[in-house]
């Protein structure tokens, strides 16, 4: 492992950053082996006021989620950096820090070659890239934040190495210790089932332009002249369907509205470009085709931990038939969350290319463990996990449930906020979980 820190600059508020490079093993098994290939992996510290700090560790959310780039530090952070200096790692595969994109990936080989690739870019890779990290900045030890796959991380590094381990915090991202994908997608639908109510009643009129949308689609569809997005792709009604992302959010939800009252030029029948532009905006994987091709493996468990089922087998896309207000084909079908399904990958140009291996990543049944629950349950690390009542991404039920397995985890759960509450009113939350663990 080898390193090197730059001074990078200074933000406007005077927030000093400097750079961390290293070199990591792109395949951990062969961290002894002189000849086995590697990557640099890249990080950002950040310096407010007291340059000897302790140092906080932040895993974002994705799978396919870089650190913050922000001309204005979130509240979290202005809040973090009264008491830390805030590490913000680049997660392999994205940022700087070896992104994957269709290109490097493709570039791998073969599509066995190219799935043993993705295969090291998993939670266990990404804990033990924080490790060489922590390591080459001659740090003894650090607090971690996780936000949402980033918690998914951190229960991780509580099974890899606790020792390394402040306090763990965790917001909106207890996953299943155990289990397979399957229950993860039963319990999101009906929460997004839910949200979809929540979020029509508010907007009456939304439910009708959407149906109207949908309607449009279909037509274009049936005549054989499908709607196109700026990119040239075909509009379906599962991708349009995926407009539900933004019911995650508390502010991002509102965010839909808008874009479904441009959703037709004025008199013309016809969908704006205004409302194409702002659906391939949310709708393309150009920029990160990682959190698509790699989403269900995140839940990707041996056999043993799965009741014998280790392939995730597009979970998602096989739930959806036991809810039928979701099927494209219903009345009114209802938008969907962080659920990938074939047809998202295949009808997005920036993902196609890699359609085949999202099919055999899909079927892999022999995933390394993530989790070692004797070791979480003997957790001596304080940790605080902020679980979100009505979180559509992370079920609050399964986080409970995974709660109640960690040792000495002190939940706070709340209805205030959804799965980007650390986006909406990060101080608050970040305040909560420091004094529970303090």
């Amino acid at each position: 492992m080898t390193g090197t820190t730059l001074t990078d600059g200074a933000l406007m508020d005077g927030t000093r950053m400097f750079e961390h490079r290293i070199s990591v093993p792109l395949d951990w098994r062969r961290a002894d082996d002189p000849e086995a290939e590697r990557i640099e992996v890249f990080a950002r510290e950040f310096v407010g006021r007291d340059p000897e700090a302790p140092l906080l560790l932040f895993l974002q959310g994705g799978p396919g989620g870089k650190g913050v780039r922000a001309a204005r530090l979130p509240g979290w952070m202005g809040e973090a950096l009264r008491r830390f200096r805030i590490v913000m790692l680049d997660q392999r595969g994205t940022g700087l820090s070896a992104p994957l994109t269709a290109r490097t990936v493709a570039a791998r080989g073969d599509v066995a070659e190219q799935v043993a690739h993705l295969r090291r870019f998993r939670a266990d890779s990404i804990v033990r890239d924080a490790e060489a990290l922590r390591r080459s900045m001659g740090a003894a030890s650090w607090s971690v934040l996780g936000q949402s796959y980033g918690g998914f991380c951190l229960l991780t590094y509580l099974s890899l190495a606790p020792e390394s381990v402040d306090r763990a915090l965790f917001t909106g991202g207890l996953p299943p210790i155990d289990g397979h994908a399957d229950r993860v997608y039963r319990a999101t639908y009906r929460r997004m089932a839910a949200r979809n109510a929540e979020h029509f009643a508010r907007f009456p009129a939304d439910r009708r332009r959407l149906d109207d949308v949908v309607a449009h689609v279909r037509d274009r569809t049936a005549s054989g002249r499908p709607e196109r997005l700026p990119d040239g792709s075909a509009l379906t009604v599962p991708r349009l369907q995926m407009l539900g992302m933004a019911l995650g959010g508390n502010t991002r939800a509102d965010s839909l509205h808008f874009l479904l009252e441009e959703a037709f030029s004025e008199g013309s029948g016809a969908l704006s470009d205004t409302f194409l532009a702002g659906v391939h905006e949310r709708l393309s994987f150009r920029a990160n085709p990682m959190y698509a091709v790699m989403h269900e493996s995140i839940y990707g468990q041996p056999a043993e931990a799965t009741d014998g089922r280790g392939a995730t087998d597009w979970a998602a896309e096989r739930v959806r038939d036991e809810f039928e207000e979701f099927s494209p084909r219903a009345a009114s079908p209802l938008l969907t969350g962080e659920m990938i399904l074939r047809e998202h990958i295949t009808e997005d140009p920036a993902l196609a290319p890699l359609a085949e291996t999202a099919e055999a990543l899909a079927a892999v049944d022999d995933w390394e463990p993530l989790y070692d629950a004797d070791r979480l349950g003997r957790n001596s690390v304080p940790a605080a996990a902020a679980v979100y009542t009505e979180d559509v991404y992370v079920d609050r039920d399964l986080s409970l449930a995974t709660a109640a397995r960690v040792a000495g985890l002190s939940v706070w759960e709340t209805d205030q906020f959804h799965h980007d509450g650390l986006g909406d009113d990060g101080a608050r939350i970040l305040r909560e979980l420091l004094r529970r663990t303090d």
